[in-house]
């Protein structure tokens, strides 16, 4: 069963580009989720390795779409990002170093967190892109 299930009246900002990431985004989360059981470490590390990087490609997206539109909320909308990314690449480098393992409790963080980021933060930029003619 998927860890994460994106919908539209969840989880949709109506901009085109960050919705389809934010579906890539769920779909490799429950990918990494449900490889924890196989034991294989390299593969989980690809996942992971994989997902970290499209995050923060995804982010840059975003912030980059905000500041060239002039998205009152940048700062702190990055903020929340820039806090995710470093947890990210704490958990990433302790993993590969052997000192961690990634576990059901590590995918539900990142569920929780795009769970209140998206709706909650995400969404307040989209009708203003919309406004810009972003779609």
């Amino acid at each position: 069963m998927a860890l994460l299930e994106w919908t539209k009246e969840a989880f949709g900002t109506n901009v085109s580009k960050a919705d389809e990431q934010h579906q890539q985004i769920f779909a490799m989360v429950n990918g990494l989720h449900e490889s924890l059981g196989s034991g294989d470490r390299q593969a989980i590390g690809r996942q992971l390795d994989a997902l970290i990087d499209y995050v923060a490609m995804h982010f840059k997206t975003e912030e980059d779409l905000m500041q060239a539109h002039g998205y009152p909320e940048f700062e702190a909308h990055k903020a929340e990002h820039d806090n995710l990314v470093q947890t990210c690449l704490d958990v990433q480098k302790k993993f590969h170093a052997g000192a961690i393992d990634i576990t059901p409790e590590t995918t539900t963080f990142v569920k929780d967190w795009l769970v209140k980021h998206i709706p909650n933060v995400d969404k307040h930029y989209g009708p203003f892109l919309n406004s810009k003619g972003i779609a």
